[in-house]
């Protein structure tokens, strides 16, 4: 993009500068006619980029095959070039966030002492046999202490020097099998006061070093985090913080503790992205005694157990969507079917409209990966699907709807889910191995096109957190409540007419550990002392406060989680304490052990006296399943509905999903005119089969009304301009060398066509007189280009 003369640049330009005021305002003017006769029109800046509604992140400098004009490039790592890779993507117009990894990176002058003269290397994380858990290569993944967030804070005070708008702390991951280094065992000390228990021993040991590592990961953000709010209070500057992070469900099915719901209450964060993709949703789950992949239903499970992070909090959270993934052993026909089906199981979460469209956007456009029965032979991303691609990113700008309306299965059903998930993955005693504690309960609503939503437990003493929700399904297999108070919410919903299913058999080896429903003396609660403040190079104490309250964050504890009141209890499950709550007694309660239903209130409680596991098993624990759940629909006056398809309406977008593995009866169809975005044709339908397995992301050409042309659809960036009636212009952009396609509702033919000033070829566009659509092809540039349609 050119830019303005600056006549005080240096000497060169004084040497041909007359010294008349006059003469120098006269050859400025004339040097910026001369360009704008050639010139090409500015960064195409949409009017609604500040919203951030689409975002990439990248860890190179601007290139052509990463120019997807999302409004936000994160660069990644915060290594001593980042200035520069940062100033490369702001000059084509971009905002720019900076993201680095909480739990590794090239972290390499820390690890070796360059950092501040000591050796860190024993703050790897280390598996029971000493191995380090590594990344990638020589790159391990770090136990948080304090020394190593003053570490990123120096890393983050690059970004902020280089004018990042936003900081992103990636993925705080502490694996399960770790928990051995030297610095775990130091922190174990300070945390618990105690001689270090090594996890494998007992299944208390391996509950409180998931909980320290829970514990060390919130702390370390909140440094960093404390660390950019100082240093906003200092400069004016309103530098957001954001975490990116995998679900919790597939952090407890990939073996993975990190601080996830907790983070809604550290002081100075922003939101989140959601980190799924094909490469979590692929991982298999059992249903029907069947273990395979169901990359469709465990995505649409897994975001929607992100949205816990934000739910009736008002963070902000975007979706991620990746069109390949990180294992490059697939071919373009796998990554476009998953990508696919992630990315309509994302749309259909309604309360979510921003979205990370590539994590590494040079890997899609610039990749190669195995031909379909030739995995010796690589290939370039196919011209259709980079078609299909940039469609949809572009498409992704437009979810703010609000108007949305579900066609589907029974609805209002929720599945209560806690972090503790990530506790009970370790040795002895693990919760089962393909987390069916979980998917046990929700594949069968699902299968019948039921849109369950995972539920977190942490959060339903946020007021109005449970509204919209008749029945919820809670088990204590596999997880615990952190914290006694989540009961009194879940108590109070029933008695105002809520139906609780609670499917447990008591069996968890868990429920043995030493937590608060068992110890009259509470010992292993808070300690009296807080954390002594942290102080950055050269900059005001850090201090670790506790979700902005303003009160410090005691050792040992993790805010509405342990240790949370000081009452003692004696119960040998938690279940027996929440019992209690509800006015029943062990004789009442083990009435209900045949599913019968005990008022509460206005409400009902169940128990369904089962391993949640055990009925993921068979068909006929689903059955048994499903009977209890219908039982429970009638008691809370909802219509029971099954469906074999999943369908949301947003505006003017319908996104739909055929299910297999589900009920029978006829296949739904959808009448009208129809454009498929996945189509890279963009095609008009008249009917939409909902198949199973089918995928639709729509545009229904019926809810176009105006007459004046309207942008429907692009393969590229294209920003509409104010039109005379004579003429319709459009700032067009895309990925280098891909081909792009505008679709636009045009009232009459046109009469020509020019893009840069050159007309198109009459094969280039085409006219539906009946349809009033106007498609027109060309070959991206990622340089902005007006597209001129003439009338």
């Amino acid at each position: 993009m050119p830019q303005p003369l600056d006549c005080a640049a240096g000497p060169a330009y004084k040497l041909f500068m007359p010294k008349s005021p006059f003469w120098l305002v006269f050859a400025v003017l004339l040097w910026r006619s001369l360009l704008a006769a050639g010139a090409e029109p500015e960064v195409p800046r949409d009017p609604l980029q500040n919203l951030e509604r689409t975002c990439f992140q990248t860890s190179h400098a601007y290139s052509d095959a990463a120019d997807l004009r999302s409004d936000v490039a994160i660069v990644y790592g915060i290594d001593r070039r980042l200035p520069e890779r940062i100033q490369s993507w702001r000059e084509h117009g971009y905002r720019v966030h900076v993201m680095t990894g909480a739990a590794w990176g090239n972290y390499r002058e820390y690890l070796d002492g360059r950092f501040d003269g000591a050796s860190h290397d024993d703050e790897a994380q280390t598996d029971r046999d000493g191995n380090k858990i590594l990344h990638n290569r020589d790159i391990p993944y770090m136990c948080p202490t304090e020394g190593y967030g003053k570490f990123l804070c120096a890393g983050v005070q690059r970004a902020l020097d280089a004018g990042a708008e936003a900081i992103h702390l990636e993925e705080p991951e502490f694996w399960v099998r770790a928990g051995y280094s030297k610095a775990f065992q130091k922190e174990w000390r300070s945390y618990y006061g105690e001689d270090w228990q090594s996890p494998e021993t007992s299944v208390d040991a391996q509950w409180r070093s998931a909980k320290l590592k829970y514990y060390l990961y919130r702390r370390t953000l909140q440094q960093i985090f404390n660390y950019v709010q100082d240093y906003n209070r200092r400069t004016g500057r309103h530098v957001r913080c954001y975490v990116p992070t995998h679900s919790l469900l597939n952090y407890a099915q990939w073996h993975i503790v990190s601080p996830e719901s907790s983070l809604a209450r550290l002081a100075g964060c922003d939101g989140y992205i959601a980190q799924v993709w094909t490469g979590t949703a692929r991982t298999p789950n059992v249903f029907r005694g069947q273990l395979r992949e169901r990359t469709f239903e465990t995505a649409f499970l897994e975001y929607g157990a992100a949205q816990n992070l934000v739910r009736a909090t008002g963070r902000t959270v975007w979706y991620l969507n990746d069109p390949v993934e990180d294992n490059p052993r697939h071919s373009w026909d796998d990554y476009r079917r998953n990508w696919e089906s992630t990315l309509t199981a994302s749309l259909l979460q309604p309360e979510v409209w921003r979205y990370e469209v590539s994590p590494w956007p040079e890997r899609v456009f610039a990749g190669h990966y195995p031909a379909a029965g030739n995995p010796e032979v690589r290939e370039p991303i196919p011209p259709a699907y980079a078609t299909e691609v940039q469609t949809v990113i572009n498409s992704l700008n437009d979810m703010n709807q609000p108007a949305v309306a579900w066609d589907c299965g029974t609805a209002g059903i929720g599945l209560l889910v806690s972090d503790s998930l990530m506790f009970e993955r370790g040795e002895p005693g693990s919760s089962d191995l393909h987390l069916s504690n979980v998917y046990g309960l929700a594949l069968p609503l699902l299968k019948r096109g039921m849109p369950i939503a995972p539920v977190q437990l942490e959060n339903v003493t946020v007021p109005n957190y449970l509204d919209g929700f008749r029945v919820l399904l809670l088990s204590y297999h596999g997880m615990k409540p952190l914290d006694p108070r989540v009961h009194a919410p879940l108590v109070d919903w029933v008695k105002h007419g809520g139906v609780l299913i609670v499917c447990d058999d008591d069996g968890d080896p868990y429920n043995r550990v030493h937590e608060w429903w068992n110890s009259d003396e509470n010992r292993r609660g808070p300690s009296t002392t807080s954390p002594s403040p942290l102080t950055g190079e050269g900059r005001p104490a850090v201090s670790l406060s506790n979700g902005g309250e303003g009160v410090a964050e005691k050792k040992g504890t993790v805010p509405l989680s342990v240790g949370g009141s000081r009452k003692g209890y004696n119960y040998a499950t938690p279940r027996e304490h929440l019992f209690e709550q509800f006015g029943l007694n062990a004789t009442e309660a083990a009435s209900l052990q045949e599913g019968k239903l005990a008022t509460v209130g206005n409400g009902r409680v169940i128990w369904l006296r089962e391993d949640p596991a055990g009925l993921a098993a068979s068909a006929k624990g689903e059955a048994r399943l499903i009977e209890t759940v219908k039982k429970a629909a009638a008691s809370a006056s909802i219509a029971w509905r099954e469906t074999n398809f999943l369908l949301l309406r947003r505006g003017p977008y319908v996104i739909a999903a055929g299910l297999d593995e589900s009920i029978g009866g006829e296949t739904k169809l959808l009448l009208g005119r129809w454009i498929n975005l996945f189509d890279p044709e963009l095609r008009v339908q008249e009917t939409i089969e909902l198949a199973p397995g089918s995928r639709y992301f729509l545009r229904d050409l019926m809810a176009t009304k105006v007459a004046a042309p309207q942008l429907l659809a692009s393969a590229c960036k294209a920003v509409p301009r104010e039109g005379d009636g004579a003429s319709f212009t459009l700032t067009v952009e895309g990925v280098g060398d891909t081909p792009a396609i505008v679709l636009l509702h045009s009232p009459k033919e046109p009469r020509s066509i020019t893009l840069a000033g050159q007309p198109l070829d009459s094969k280039s566009f085409k006219y539906s007189s009946g349809d009033h659509l106007l498609w027109i092809r060309f070959a991206n540039q990622a340089k902005p280009r007006e597209l001129v349609v003439l009338y």
